[in-house]
C-alpha cells in the first residue's frame, strides 16, 4: 500500500511517503502555507497524494501532552477532512504528539542546525509520524 504521511503545520506542511513494495518511510517536501491560505495548502496536498498513487494518507494530529485537543488539533482535522473531500482514499488521523521535537533533536544531532534546520524539520517529523503509523499496524 502507498501511504503519505503529512505533517500539518502553520507555516509548512511536511510530507513523506511510503511504498510497501519498499517499506521505508522517505521525505518527500514540504508546502508553504501561503498568507495563510490553508484551502491552497491542502489542494496541493491532495495533487501530491494523486500524483503519488497514495492509497492512504496519514495525517498528523497534535495532541497535547495530556491527550487533549487544542487548537493545533482542531486545525488537523479540518485539514484531514478537506482532503478527505478531495481524495477517494482514507484520511486517517494519527496521534503525533512529540514527533516535531524528535525531528528537532535528531536534526541538532546530525549538526543540522539554523535555515536548513527549519527547512527540514516538518518533513522529518511527517516521515516520523508515517513510521510510527505503519509500526503500530503491523505490531
Amino acid at each position: 500500500m502507498r501511504r503519505l504521511g503529512v505533517d500539518p503545520g502553520s507555516v509548512r506542511v511536511g510530507l513523506s511517503f511510503m511504498d510497501e513494495g519498499a517499506p521505508l518511510v522517505v521525505p518527500i517536501g514540504t508546502v508553504e502555507v501561503v498568507k495563510k491560505d490553508v484551502a491552497a495548502a491542502t489542494r496541493e496536498v491532495a495533487e501530491v497524494a494523486k500524483r503519488r498513487g497514495a492509497e492512504e494518507v496519514v495525517v498528523g494530529l497534535p495532541l497535547s501532552l495530556a491527550g487533549r485537543e487544542g487548537i493545533a488539533a482542531r486545525r488537523a482535522r479540518r485539514f484531514a477532512d478537506s482532503l478527505q473531500a478531495q481524495l477517494g482514499v482514507p484520511v486517517v488521523l494519527w496521534d503525533e504528539r512529540l514527533t516535531t521535537a524528535q525531528a528537532e533533536r535528531g536534526l541538532r544531532e546530525l549538526g543540522v542546525g539554523g535555515r536548513a534546520r527549519r527547512e527540514v524539520v516538518d518533513q522529518a517529523a511527517a516521515t516520523l509520524l508515517l513510521q510510527s503509523y505503519v509500526d503500530a499496524k503491523a505490531g
